[in-house]
């Protein structure tokens, strides 16, 4: 890689070079005959659960991240997942990313098989190969980053994952990113608080970007969420869900660390 190359850049390469082996193993109309031909998910339920009254919370599930090294060692993937569920968690998101966040495709396969509420796949997606394989693997909603698409591609992929049923979060970090998310035709857009360049957080930048995201676009605080007044911050800033990871992943109980994020709303 550049020297000059950021996190974000290293991590769309290693997509990259995911997708093309992917591809020789399974040409991409193959792969999208399957997906299309498989169980949709029935009525977007990643926008429903995110839709219910109240702010709701999406609780990842990932090994480890760039910037944090291995958050968890042993990593109980199934029996986090299941912990989750059980303590009120609207939606799951799994990292699947293997090279920087420790995540395996298998991870999604086996939680979304176990799991009643609807799960993400956490991946950087920069071909709508991804989008096939999320399908398959069972997940009701994909990520998709504003700072590695344009706005062209945003739209196809918004409308590839659309019409498999699968919704799309669409993550931004600035007020162009917003903007764009929004003409593409992003239905959920969520805006993180870490910079996914240098990984710092700035926990006002969800808030600050509220406005921007017009009524009827379901609006996603990512990111930087510590604390139960942090929760509630975001709640007053309009948010309909907060995605929260590292903070729930390093509880070592955490169906009670995500009842205290929740003790203020």
């Amino acid at each position: 890689m550049s020297p000059t190359s950021t996190v974000l850049d290293n991590i769309a390469a290693d997509a990259r070079a995911r997708v093309t082996r992917a591809k020789e193993a399974e040409p991409p109309g193959a792969l999208a005959a399957r997906a299309q031909a498989s169980p949709a998910p029935a009525g977007f339920p990643f926008e429903r659960a995110l839709a219910a009254p109240g702010l709701s919370f999406i609780c990842e599930v990932k090994r480890a991240s760039p910037s944090k090294g291995v958050i968890d060692a042993v990593f109980p993937y199934r029996e986090i997942a299941r912990d989750y569920e059980r303590a009120g968690a609207a939606a799951l998101s799994v990292l699947t990313e293997p090279a920087y966040f420790g995540g395996r495709d298998r991870h999604l396969r086996e939680i979304a098989a176990d799991a009643s509420c609807p799960v993400l796949r956490k991946d950087f997606v920069v071909d709508d190969y991804q989008i096939y394989e999320a399908r398959l693997l069972g997940a009701s909603a994909v990520l998709l980053i504003a700072a590695l698409l344009d706005e062209a591609a945003l739209r196809a992929y918004l409308a590839c994952a659309h019409g498999l049923g699968l919704s799309a979060l669409v993550e931004a970090r600035t007020g162009a990113e917003v903007d764009g998310a929004v003409r593409a035709g992003a239905r959920i857009v969520g805006v993180n608080n870490r910079d996914l360049r240098t990984f710092e957080v700035d926990f006002a930048t969800a808030a600050r970007l509220r406005g921007r995201v017009p009524a009827g676009v379901l609006f996603v605080a990512e990111s930087g969420v510590r604390t139960a007044e942090d929760v509630r911050a975001l709640a007053d800033a309009g948010a309909d869900a907060v995605l929260v990871g590292e903070t729930l992943m390093r509880a070592p109980d955490k169906g009670a660390r995500l009842a205290e994020l929740r003790a203020l709303l």
